[in-house]
């Protein structure tokens, strides 16, 4: 059984896959977080513009609007909530991309439950400590 995160965060799951969003939901939940779930990343947006979301754990590859652009209009518009994203498509490359785009933390798919409750601890201290990662500077 996994201790109940000290700080209670609001974390917004972004998956098109059922499974991945209910899972990720429950060992979020179980930790003492909140957790709410979107299929792709226009409902991310739309329900990240409602204000309440610390932290999104997206996926890269999905239909309608891709992980990707999600973090680069989060970035835009929505600075404040941290992002980690996981992908097990394109051998990494897209995490890649992700981290440059200004992801806190890429997780590679197939995700084990030590490996999210890890990451999202880091993201959370680093921004306690005041290591938090800024958002990619615009090209000129």
């Amino acid at each position: 059984m996994n201790r109940p995160s000290a700080i209670s965060r609001s974390i917004l799951i972004v998956d098109d896959d059922d499974a991945v969003r209910m899972v990720m939901k429950s060992i979020l939940e179980e930790a003492g977080h909140r957790a709410e779930i979107a299929t792709n990343g226009k409902e991310a947006i739309d329900r990240i513009a409602l204000g309440g979301i610390d932290l999104i754990i997206t996926d890269l590859v999905m239909p309608e609007q891709e992980g990707i652009e999600t973090i680069k209009l989060l970035r835009r518009e929505h600075p404040e909530v941290k992002v980690i994203a996981m992908s097990g498509a394109f051998g990494g490359d897209y995490l890649q991309i992700a981290g440059f785009m200004g992801a806190h933390k890429t997780l590679v798919k197939p995700i084990r439950v030590q490996m999210v409750l890890d990451a999202v601890e880091e993201v959370f201290s680093d921004e306690l400590h005041g290591t938090d990662r800024p958002a990619p500077e615009e090209p000129l």
